[in-house]
């Protein structure tokens, strides 16, 4: 069997499909414990910030079973000693660019592992994903409607995640403008 590094995007999208779930109180738990994981990691890093972002962040929705964390250095330079720390830890590197990494954990070259997580790595501030989930949690009706557009995704782009996160942009950026207009510097 290839690793996973070896595989193209089209074998890896058909291992890791996006599958929605019911919504699943263990997903804070599986937040908590890799919280507590990571600070453990970052330890000698100025982290300012950890939280639980994204579908399993909002209350009883359908979501992927991937638990979204965001991480938020206040200093750039910290990126390599975080990069470095992560890989050492069993964390995957997914992308980096000057501002942003993304790591991810629970990607075997059998599948997705019973545990799976997300870990965005940010500069201070770079957080629109917490006003987003706010906005949801606290307006049901929307996360209804996040939850319904997520459904309609998800079987016609199963094996594209592209393309499934493409198709929820829309009402993503526009609701975390509206979050942001109502809750102002929450999150500076």
């Amino acid at each position: 069997m290839k690793e996973l590094s070896e595989m193209s995007l089209e074998e890896l999208w058909k291992l890791f499909p996006v599958k929605l779930t019911e919504y699943n109180d263990e997903w804070n738990k599986w937040y908590d414990d890799e919280q507590e994981n990571l600070r453990k990691i970052l330890a000698d890093i100025d982290v300012t910030r950890i939280s639980h972002i994204g579908s399993t962040a909002i209350k009883a929705i359908w979501a992927k079973p991937t638990v979204d964390i965001l991480v938020e250095i206040r200093n750039r330079p910290d990126f390599a000693s975080v990069k470095s720390l992560l890989l050492d830890n069993g964390y995957s590197c997914m992308s980096e660019s000057d501002t942003r990494m993304s790591f991810n954990k629970g990607y075997t070259k059998y599948g997705f592992a019973e545990r799976v997580f997300h870990i965005h790595i940010r500069l201070s501030g770079d957080n629109d994903e917490l006003y987003f989930r706010d906005y949801m949690n606290d307006h049901y009706h929307l996360a209804k409607e996040y939850e319904k557009i997520q459904l309609s995704l998800w079987k016609q782009y199963e094996n594209d995640r592209d393309a499934y996160t493409d198709g929820k942009a829309e009402f993503v950026e526009f609701y975390t403008r509206q979050a942001k207009k109502a809750y102002g510097d929450r999150y500076k």
